[in-house]
């Protein structure tokens, strides 16, 4: 019997919400591959659900800055050193020094999946100094890479004009499901016989929209918005929502297991992806809540950055906001909910989401690795 080849895939996440490398695991599982999965533990993180594969997870002494990030590929490149495998999958910027370096050492096959432009995050804006290290780590090491996957294709053309590289575009799209509701909205803590507007995922940060949306709700009649998740400016959105008195308008729902956020997505009526144009890997983003408001049936409202722009407007799923002013984002939001008839939605959401969904889109993955262990 031919021997399993053996993958690592490394993440500095806690793994339990990360549904695209969780696809990416389960299919290389699939197909034939033996899977090691590892990243961190939190004191906050939700267990993980069961998987065909091995997971480890790692309590670190530092979790933010400088210091982890040092922590973590220290660790990771000693464990590299001591595990028996044949590829190593590398996610994101941040894992990439520890994995390049155990792949030279063990002359190993390594695959690069950057997940965002990372080294233009908002978060290394107007910090040049670790801006500088990110970037020159990622101009030392990526034109020496063979494999490298990404998910946008604006992201995927910005590599090849820096390096002449080769990346392949793989997008984070879900499962196709029918995201059947185990629970009414009350289970939620969600009025009865209101429209709701959703707005999920697990970086709520600035510049996200968030702010914007929970300003538009003074002009939303009949209807409720629905933050879902985790993020760096829930704090402050609280606070908004005291202040302007929308405690009954606005309803914060705490990071939830993906099948259950995808129960709760599909008692909505409407979802949020308001991203600003503020930096380069928002403006070449494509969001993984994009993707499942497709696969939950309901209409989208999004902002007017090129690839979701691209997305709403070839299957005609949702409408594209002017501006980033609250009044305009109401407008739009009333307009999906009151004024353009559901059929309308619903029969170019089945369109979109029998064509945008994870069986059509994992041939890719599993060509990528074909082509780099032949």
């Amino acid at each position: 019997m031919k021997k399993r080849k053996r993958i690592i895939v490394s993440v500095t996440n806690d793994l339990a919400t990360d549904q695209r490398v969780k696809r990416f695991c389960g299919t290389l599982h699939s197909g034939g591959y033996d899977i090691l999965l590892t990243g961190r533990i939190l004191p906050r993180s939700l267990p993980v659900d069961d998987r065909p594969y091995e997971i480890r997870r790692v309590k670190h002494w530092f979790n933010k800055g400088a210091m982890f990030y040092a922590e973590y590929n220290l660790r990771l490149l000693f464990f590299l050193l001591s595990e028996r495998y044949d590829i190593l999958h590398s996610n994101d910027l941040d894992t990439l020094p520890a994995s390049f370096l155990a792949s030279r050492i063990r002359k190993k096959t390594l695959i690069y999946d950057s997940h965002e432009y990372f080294t233009e995050v908002p978060e290394l804006s107007g910090r040049k100094m670790v801006k500088k290290i990110w970037e020159t780590i990622e101009r030392l090491i990526l034109p020496r890479l063979d494999h490298i996957i990404t998910v946008s294709d604006s992201i995927a053309a910005e590599y090849r004009d820096k390096y002449g590289k080769h990346v392949e575009t793989i997008r984070n799209v879900p499962e196709k499901t029918s995201a059947r509701h185990s629970f009414p909205p009350s289970h939620y803590g969600l009025p009865a016989g209101k429209k709701l507007v959703i707005l999920q995922g697990s970086g709520i940060n600035r510049d996200r929209g968030a702010e914007e949306a929970v300003s538009s709700m003074e002009f939303v009649k009949e209807a409720v918005l629905v933050i879902a998740g985790d993020g760096d400016i829930l704090p402050q959105l609280r606070e908004q929502v005291i202040k302007r008195k929308l405690n009954e308008k606005v309803v914060f729902v705490p990071p939830l297991p993906y099948s259950e956020l995808m129960h709760l997505t599909g008692l909505c009526d409407a979802g949020l992806s308001l991203d600003r144009d503020t930096n380069l890997n928002y403006r070449y983003s494509l969001p993984n809540k994009l993707f499942d408001y497709i696969t939950a049936g309901i209409p989208v409202v999004v902002s007017p950055l090129p690839e979701v722009r691209a997305i709403v407007e070839k299957y005609k799923i949702g409408l594209i906001i002017a501006d980033h002013s609250p009044a305009e984002i109401a407008k739009t939001i009333n307009s999906i909910l009151f004024k353009i008839p559901g059929p309308y939605w619903h029969e170019n959401l089945k369109k979109a989401s029998d064509e945008l969904n994870w069986e059509n889109e994992k041939q890719k993955l599993l060509d990528v690795y074909t082509g780099s262990v032949s």
